[in-house]
């Protein structure tokens, strides 16, 4: 077993109980896909598998699972809200490269210079986030362009032992996901025609700054060519803009 397939198993089965699930359509191709790299001895399969969902509340839960032996290991699980609710988005980047480990979980809001935003949503997890500053502390720089996108209870660590990624992280991933939930359970439908077009705008500009700094990008283009990499971005991964140019919606941006 990999070291991230128990964090997808129990993200699932965590889902299952506490949401009314029904399947997110896949596009065809990106279901499973596996490419061969490497030379002679150290010649690895890597393999990459899509699981997505959706709920009543939630318009995508997807993960993306890159298993390609011990020094290659990635787990991307995002949520993303339908768009009459004012729901932050659940982010988790779990990251395994022969240097080590790269861990980022958070909530990342839709405003996050709003004060009323930030007390629903940031300061009932922030307890959370300081219980596991002792064994998970902040990891260092990240892209300054990057920090509009996280909240205050964004956890960013770069743990070096699969223990820790095996219990502190683990745990903080379960506790995160079922915070997330809570306020999920919770939320309300938006009405007003100007916080619809305010929460349209907010995601719209979260996913195509996601889609276009993709850290994952250069990765899948080695292994998968570049055809096969943006069609996963755009048409999987991030798939908000194309969702809606299919429904005939226009964007308000």
């Amino acid at each position: 077993m990999t070291l991230y397939q128990p964090f997808l198993d129990s993200a699932i089965a965590l889902l299952q109980k506490r949401l009314d699930l029904q399947p997110y359509p896949i596009p065809e191709g990106f279901e499973s896909k596996s490419a061969l790299v490497g030379k002679g001895k150290h010649q690895e399969e890597v393999l990459t598998t899509s699981t997505a969902f959706q709920s009543p509340k939630l318009r995508q839960i997807r993960a993306a699972h890159v298993q390609g032996g011990k020094s290659l290991q990635v787990l991307n699980f995002v949520i993303f809200p339908h768009l009459n609710y004012d729901l932050p988005f659940f982010g988790g980047d779990l990251v395994t490269l022969p240097g080590g480990h790269l861990i980022a979980l958070d909530m990342q809001p839709l405003f996050r210079d709003d004060p009323e935003y930030q007390a629903k949503y940031t300061q009932p997890i922030l307890p959370i986030f300081e219980s596991y500053q002792q064994h998970l502390p902040w990891g260092g720089d990240f892209p300054e362009e990057a920090r509009p996108f996280f909240s205050p209870a964004f956890l960013w660590t770069r743990p070096q032992e699969n223990e820790v990624v095996e219990t502190h992280v683990f745990a903080a991933f379960q506790d995160y996901l079922e915070a997330y939930l809570n306020f999920v359970d919770r939320a309300e439908p938006v009405t007003d025609p100007q916080s619809l077009a305010d929460i349209e705008e907010a995601q719209l500009r979260y996913l195509r700054y996601r889609a276009e700094k993709d850290p994952a990008r250069g990765m899948f283009k080695r292994f998968y060519g570049s055809e096969w990499t943006e069609e996963y971005i755009h048409g999987f991964l991030f798939d908000l803009e194309r969702k809606m140019a299919q429904a005939g919606l226009k964007s308000v941006t």
